[in-house]
């Protein structure tokens, strides 16, 4: 089955759904006219149909390895890289003053979507570099980010987040890793760091290595935390790869999934690092690149979706079993055909709410406004874990699609749900994201989340006219959202929020869904309303239960203890 990239839903979206011409009638992006958009939509699409989906097989066949000292990549990859690289899509988003495009996170978010579903053992790769450019800008010195920043950009250099060790999983605050003043300016980084995505390659002249590590005078946990730049080669006097530096790749990952992409267990020993950012002010700096990544991993989870879909879709097409009617395919089963359907109305509903994030992050970036801040901050990890939650769910229905056939690995059903496994864990656990939506983004008192509410309500009362049974429907759940949005905001025992965020976030997607599901059903055509006639009448309803489980609080759930679990 080959990959078709789905250009005609990122247009309607932008057109019609997430408010993108709010972004491009702002000064700072004025130049993304709609003649500029449909080209760089459709130069990415013929990209990621013609070059990159093509080595995606290749990839989980035949892995990275390790071999002397040197990390070999998976045939084919060095050019997919290298069409990435020379077609401009890594800096889509970077300042010009650093040689970026300056384009909206919403295209970038697009683009990132279709490289996804085409072969996400390379796409992580330049997200990674994405991630660190926007690290770099926001805290890096003029010195280092005039040095490293366009060589990311151009491609020539790649970049990584050195966060997790052997001993701190998610515990950040735990590492061990030490940072020495060399007394130049610079630092000797020793430690080790494990789970580095794309830690080495063979076909960047340099590896960029945002790390970790803690100074002689940091206090214990996060807040003694600080940023190095540590890079694979240390570039000489004129800013060209030099000597080697003292870091190796112990080893990589044997893994589920995502085989392409070297997963490695890094080792510096001594190894010289610049300061980017405040001494002890770390954690800040990389979260600006784990936030970034955060919203590139929920696209992760959705541009697997979308190519899971397309791949059951085709084989219900062709497969012929039973006495289906019409054309004799599978596709002729109602069961089948929820399926189906299942799997395009949330990949659609999870892509709608990424595009919606990323229109949130440019209007901050255009307006400074603290209210499109919130928003971003808000919908950041419900397009992380739902996306991914998503992409596993539509990964795995489309494996069953399959039957028999999808458990047999050359058919290809199979790679995308081992491929996707890791989203919901990587960037912060899917757990994680639902603990800082009910904690740290309610901290607010809800008012970014009441306000999101308030629109879903809105549009709800401009669609009775023309689509009133499933206006009802989205306003009735908006309107059980809050509720139990007020409930949580109420709670001044953590327990009780975080026992249940996980429910909370998915109702909360869901209801997203809902919405752009209706904006889409009133002013799409007929398969629109279809779509969305489904999603709002069969999915929608998963929102009560979810609320009915937050709502129960900790309690019954820390009643049980350890013993119960083993009786």
């Amino acid at each position: 089955m080959a990959y078709r990239a789905p250009v005609g839903d990122f247009r309607f979206l932008m057109d019609h759904v997430v408010s993108f011409g709010d972004v491009t009638n702002t000064d700072r992006f004025a130049e993304s006219t709609p003649d500029m958009v449909d080209a760089i939509l459709t130069e990415a699409a013929k990209m990621c149909e013609e070059i990159i989906a093509p080595l995606n097989r290749a990839g989980d066949l035949h892995p990275a390895k390790l071999e002397n000292g040197v990390v070999r990549t998976s045939p084919g990859f060095a050019e997919g890289y290298r069409a990435i690289a020379d077609g401009g899509w890594i800096g889509m988003s970077a300042s010009t003053d650093v040689g970026g495009m300056g384009l909206p996170m919403t295209l970038t978010t697009a683009v990132n979507d279709m490289m996804s579903s085409s072969c996400l053992s390379l796409q992580l790769n330049p997200l990674m570099s994405q991630g660190q450019i926007e690290a770099l800008e926001h805290h890096a010195s003029d010195v280092i980010k005039n040095l490293y920043v366009p060589k990311m950009i151009s491609g020539e250099w790649c970049g990584t987040m050195n966060l997790t060790e052997p001993q701190a999983g998610s515990d950040v605050g735990a590492l061990r890793s030490k940072a020495e003043p060399n007394g130049d300016g610079s630092f000797a980084i020793s430690g080790q760091k494990i789970y580095i995505t794309w830690g080495d390659n063979d076909f960047t002249e340099n590896v960029c290595h945002l790390v970790l590590a803690r100074l002689p005078d940091g206090v214990p946990g996060t807040k003694g935390i600080s940023l190095f730049m540590v890079p694979k080669f240390i570039p000489d006097a004129d800013g060209n790869p030099g000597k080697r530096n003292n870091l190796r790749v112990v080893s990589l990952e044997h893994k589920l999934g995502l085989h392409g992409s070297p997963t490695a267990v890094m080792e510096y020993d001594g190894a010289t690092g610049w300061l980017v950012g405040p001494e002890h002010g770390g954690m800040a700096a990389m979260f600006t690149m784990m936030n970034n990544a955060r919203l590139g991993v929920g696209v992760q989870g959705i541009g697997i979706a979308e190519a899971a879909y397309q791949h059951a879709l085709a084989y219900a097409q062709d497969r012929t079993q039973g006495k289906a009617g019409g054309s004799g395919a599978i596709i002729e089963h109602a069961d089948v055909r929820r399926m189906l359907a299942s799997m395009k109305a949330d990949t659609y509903a999870a892509r709608a709410i990424s595009l919606m994030n990323a229109v949130a992050i440019d209007m901050t970036t255009a307006t400074g406004d603290a209210g499109w801040k919130a928003r971003a901050a808000f919908l950041t990890p419900i397009t992380k874990a739902f996306g991914t939650d998503v992409g596993m769910e539509v990964s795995s229905t489309g494996v069953q699609v399959h039957g028999g056939m999808g458990f047999i690995e050359e058919t290809g059903a199979a790679q995308f749900s081992r491929d996707v496994r890791v989203t919901a864990i990587y960037e912060g656990t899917n757990g994680i994201q639902a603990m800082d939506l009910v904690a740290r983004k309610l901290m607010d008192g809800g008012e970014a989340a009441f306000r999101l509410l308030e629109e879903i309500e809105q549009g709800a009362e401009a669609a009775k006219t023309t689509h009133p049974e499933l206006a009802e429907a989205v306003w009735q759940s908006a309107e059980s959202l809050r509720e139990a949005t007020e409930w949580l905001v109420e709670q001044s025992d953590l327990n009780q929020r975080f026992a249940g965020a996980v429910p909370y976030l998915r109702a909360f997607a869901r209801v997203l869904g809902g919405h752009v599901h209706l904006a889409s059903a009133m002013a799409g055509d007929a398969s629109r309303v279809k779509l969305a006639t489904f999603y709002i009448k069969r999915l929608l309803p998963e929102h009560a239960g979810l609320l009915a489980h937050v709502r129960e609080g900790a309690d019954d759930l820390l009643a049980i203890t350890a013993e119960d679990l083993v009786a």
